[in-house]
């Protein structure tokens, strides 16, 4: 299938609404055949720079979208404008309600072990008909990595979530896909925590008008201030270098 795409800071990212994105999302499933998901925001593409390997990880992905209203804005200005973001947060909720409704099965891998087994409890309340293909947190040594995969391939899922940190996830699926043949795997950093209850997602307008990244933030100000106000800020110096070179 033909999409859209753009090329932003040395990455792809498809052009997709959220709408178009579960669209193609079903067509992966009903292939049978292996893809992985990424959302690159801000820090990804920044990560993504500096780190040739999850850069190239990125551009494999099989469905790449744009989680952050500060990448679809840098879009605008280069003037490859994409649709709309497309939060990974959102994206988890209707692939659950879609996973509900079409008897797909789901497969949740990290987080701490109250928190992945929370989300499973909330989600099958929440969705009486969801067929979870089993859960587990997302704290393993090396040596058992090997486990962890053999228990995700024997569980036959249709969809894996995946909340480990970056890059560790786009590693471990970049690693793996292949053999747990998932017909779609997404990372999802941070999403087990809000659908938990544990972090609280921020207002609708903060979300809309960009400003989601500032309630997380206030947050976690001691956890998050390198990322936002230190590591991101090279996102804006990136963003300058391409528009110059247009």
């Amino acid at each position: 299938m033909n999409r859209p795409r753009i090329q932003m800071m040395g990455c792809t990212i498809d052009n997709l609404s959220m709408a178009e994105t579960v669209q193609t999302i079903e067509g992966f499933i009903a292939s049978g055949r292996p893809h992985q998901h990424v959302v690159v925001n801000v820090d990804k593409l920044v990560k993504a720079q500096r780190d040739p390997e999850l850069q190239r990880i990125i551009n494999e992905c099989a469905l790449i979208n744009a989680d952050g209203m500060p990448v679809v804005w840098a879009s605008r200005l280069l003037g490859k404008p994409l649709k709309e973001r497309v939060a990974g947060v959102d994206l988890f909720e209707a692939l659950m309600a879609g996973a509900a409704d079409k008897g797909w099965r789901v497969y949740l891998l990290g987080a701490k072990e109250e928190i992945v087994s929370k989300v499973r409890d909330i989600y099958s309340q929440k969705y009486p008909k969801l067929v979870f293909a089993g859960h587990r947190n997302g704290y393993w040594k090396p040596e058992e990595e090997a486990g962890v995969v053999e228990e995700i391939t024997a569980a036959k899922a249709d969809l894996l979530f995946v909340a480990i940190s970056s890059p560790k996830k786009e590693q471990f699926l970049g690693a793996y896909q292949s053999q747990m043949k998932i017909p779609f795997a997404m990372g999802v950093g941070g999403t087990f925590d809000v659908a938990a209850g544990k972090v609280k997602r921020a207002p609708l307008w903060m979300q809309k008008t960009g400003f989601e990244w500032f309630y997380r933030f206030l947050q976690e100000p001691r956890r998050m201030f390198r990322r936002y106000f230190i590591e991101d800020m090279a996102f804006f110096g990136l963003m300058l270098k391409e528009w110059r070179s247009r």
